[in-house]
C-alpha cells in the first residue's frame, strides 16, 4: 500500500458521501469523511485500473500523502477542503506546501503546488485538466460562480454551504480567457454564469474579455464592496454574507459602447451648450461652436489662405479662450509658425520681412507666447508617417493636457503607393483617437484638380469630392469647410476676398451649403467677416472690411 498511488475518488457505500472515499492503484480504498473510517482491502496483489481511469496514468510527480486540514489563517473548515481535496503536504525540498488537485473527469491528472511564500508550482498534466473543483458538479443547472482562484473559489462554495456549483480557473486572471474557452462547453449548460474575479485591473481586465465567451445574457458580472480584492478577504472581515449579495446581485454583461437611459439620464438632462467657439462669431452662430471628441476638415487651393486661417484661430484659442493648443504643420517649420501665430496675436505680418514691424516687436511677443506656454508644435523634420503623427497627437492630449490640435496636412501622411486606402485609415483612426481621448483636432486637406470650370486658385467653388481622399473625409469628418478666392481677379478688392463654404454639418445640417465672405487686411495681416456679399454688385458693400478697431479680432 505503500507504494500504491492515489486514483480518484468515489462515493462512500458506508456512510453514502459523494466523493470523500479515496481509491488507489492497488485497489484499497479509504474514506476521509470524519466519523466514517471506511476501508477497502487491496485486490489480490493486482493493480486496480477501474473503468474510469482505463487507459489513463496518473502524473508520476504528485504528491499523494497530503493530508486534509482545515485553513484557520483562511477561514477555511475542513469539510469545505475535504470537498475540493485540497490538502497539505510536503514537496520534495521538505517544504509543508498546499495542494489544489485537478481533475480529468473523476482522475487525478494534476496539482498546483503553495508554499508559505506564495509561490505557485505545478505538478502533474494540466493539459487535460479540468477547472478547478469542476469534477464535483453535474452538468448544468440554474447557476455557476467562477472565481480567479483556489482560496477563492473554495470561500464561496464554504459561504453557500458547499451546495451549489463553483470552479476557478487555474492560471490566474492572465489565463481565464484561455481556460474558459477550454471548457466553454461545460460552462453553456448552466443558465446564469457568474463571474467573480480579483477587484483589481488585472481580474476586471479579465472579466471583460471572457464574458463575451457566454451566449448573450447568460454571463454576470459580480462586483465586490470597495476597498475589497477578493471573496476571501471579505470572509476573513466577516463580510461573507456580501459575497452572497455580491453573486445574487451581478450585473448582465452588456459589451462597451452598449447604453440604455439609466446609464445616460444625467447627460441627459443637461441643457445643451455652445461648443467652443471659433474666432469667426458669424462661424459659431451657424455651426454652435466646436466639440470635443470632433474632427473637422479643411480644404483649398495653393496659396487661397489655409494657413492664414488655422493661425488666426490658433492665436484665438491661446489669447481669447486661453487654451494650450498643439500644432502638427507637415510642410511649415515651428518658427514660421510661431511667426505667425506671434503676429496674428499683435496685429503685424512677422514672418514678412521688411513689413513695418520692429524686432523689439518681435521679442516682445515672443516672450509672450513662451511665458503662456500655450503651444506645442511638432517639427517633423521630414518624418509624416501617420503612425508617427499619431503617437505625437496621443502624447499631446495625455501628457501635455492638450485638447485641441491643428494638422496641416492631411495628404502628406498618405501612402503614394495607396493614396485612397491609406487616407481612409488615416481617417478612421484620427476619428478614434479625437473620440478617445475627447480631442478636437482641425485638418488641411489638399484639394484635386476641378474636371471642369475654374482652378481653386481662381475662385473655383469647392465641393467635398474635390477633397483627396473625400469618401473617407467626407464619412468622419463631423464639419467641412472649403475655402475658395480668385487670386487673379481684376479688382484688388475682390483679390483679397476669401469665401469660406460649409460643405458639411453633422451636428444639425443646418449649416450646410452656407457662406461666410472674409476680408484680408494685408497691413495687420488678419481676416475679418464682411457685411453682406461682395459679389453682389446691387448688395451695397463697399467690398472693403469694415475693422473693428478695437480687438485684433
Amino acid at each position: 500500500m505503500a507504494e500504491s498511488e492515489f486514483i480518484h475518488k468515489e462515493p462512500c457505500p458506508k456512510c453514502g458521501s459523494k466523493d470523500n472515499l479515496a481509491r488507489y492503484s492497488d485497489g484499497h480504498a479509504h474514506c476521509f469523511t470524519q466519523g466514517c473510517k471506511h476501508w477497502e482491502p487491496p485486490t489480490d496483489g493486482q493493480e486496480y485500473t477501474p473503468r474510469a481511469t482505463a487507459g489513463r496514468k496518473v502524473g508520476k510527480d504528485l504528491i499523494l500523502d497530503g493530508e486534509v486540514r482545515a485553513l484557520p489563517k483562511r477561514k477555511l473548515t475542513e469539510e469545505t477542503c475535504q470537498k475540493f481535496g485540497y490538502t497539505v503536504g510536503t514537496s520534495s525540498k521538505g517544504n509543508t506546501v498546499q495542494l489544489a488537485p485537478y481533475f480529468d473527469g473523476t482522475t487525478l491528472v494534476a496539482q498546483k503546488m503553495r508554499d508559505a511564500e506564495k509561490n505557485f508550482v505545478t505538478l502533474g498534466e494540466f493539459k487535460s485538466a479540468g477547472l478547478f473543483g469542476q469534477q464535483l458538479w453535474r452538468d448544468g443547472g440554474k447557476k455557476i460562480v467562477i472565481t480567479e482562484g483556489e482560496i477563492d473559489c473554495m470561500t464561496v462554495s464554504q459561504l453557500q454551504g458547499n451546495k451549489w456549483p463553483v470552479v476557478s480557473v487555474p492560471n490566474g486572471a492572465q489565463g481565464a480567457a484561455k481556460a474558459l474557452k477550454k471548457h466553454l462547453e461545460w460552462l453553456e449548460q448552466f443558465e446564469e454564469v457568474v463571474l467573480l474575479f480579483d477587484m483589481d485591473e488585472p481580474g476586471r481586465e479579465a472579466m471583460a474579455e471572457c464574458a463575451p465567451l457566454f451566449t448573450p445574457g447568460k454571463c454576470k458580472l459580480a462586483s465586490l464592496p470597495n476597498g475589497f480584492k477578493d471573496p476571501n478577504e471579505m470572509l476573513l472581515a466577516g463580510r461573507g454574507s456580501e459575497v452572497i449579495d455580491a453573486i445574487w446581485g451581478a450585473k448582465s454583461y452588456r459589451p462597451d459602447g452598449l447604453v440604455n437611459i439609466k446609464d445616460i439620464r444625467e447627460q441627459l438632462r443637461k441643457a445643451v451648450e455652445i461648443g467652443l467657439p471659433w474666432f469667426l462669431p458669424e462661424l459659431t452662430d451657424i455651426t454652435y461652436g466646436r466639440r470635443y471628441g470632433e474632427i473637422y476638415g479643411l480644404g483649398a487651393g495653393t496659396g487661397v489662405g489655409k494657413t492664414d486661417l488655422l493661425t488666426q484661430q490658433l492665436a484665438y484659442d491661446i489669447s481669447v479662450l486661453k487654451l494650450r493648443v498643439g500644432t502638427i504643420f507637415l510642410e511649415q517649420a515651428p518658427t514660421e509658425t510661431a511667426k505667425r501665430v506671434a503676429g496674428k496675436l499683435k496685429g503685424k505680418r512677422f514672418h514678412v520681412p521688411d513689413d513695418g514691424w520692429t524686432q523689439e516687436e518681435l521679442e516682445a511677443a515672443v516672450d509672450e507666447l513662451e511665458a503662456a506656454d500655450s503651444l506645442i508644435m511638432y517639427d517633423s523634420f521630414g518624418e509624416t508617417e501617420w503612425d508617427i503623427v499619431k503617437s505625437k497627437v496621443r502624447f499631446m492630449a495625455v501628457s501635455e493636457g492638450i485638447r485641441v490640435i491643428y494638422i496641416d496636412h492631411l495628404t502628406a501622411m498618405a501612402d503614394t503607393a495607396d493614396e485612397k486606402g491609406s487616407l481612409e485609415q488615416i481617417m478612421k483612426e484620427m476619428a478614434g483617437l479625437a473620440k478617445e481621448l475627447d480631442i478636437i483636432i482641425t485638418f488641411v486637406s489638399h484639394l484635386t484638380t476641378p474636371e471642369k470650370g475654374k482652378s481653386h486658385e481662381e475662385g473655383g467653388r469647392v465641393t467635398i469630392r474635390h477633397f483627396k481622399g473625400s469618401r473617407a473625409i467626407g464619412f468622419w469628418s463631423y464639419y467641412m469647410f472649403g475655402l475658395e478666392r480668385d487670386q487673379q481677379a481684376d479688382d484688388e478688392s475682390i483679390r483679397q476676398v476669401t469665401t469660406l463654404r460649409v460643405l458639411k454639418d453633422r451636428y444639425t445640417g443646418q449649416a450646410t451649403g452656407k457662406t461666410i465672405y472674409l476680408g484680408y487686411d494685408a497691413e495687420t495681416g488678419l481676416l475679418k467677416a464682411l457685411d453682406g456679399n461682395p459679389f453682389d454688385d446691387e448688395s451695397g458693400s463697399s467690398k472693403q472690411p469694415p475693422w473693428d478697431e478695437d480687438s485684433p479680432f
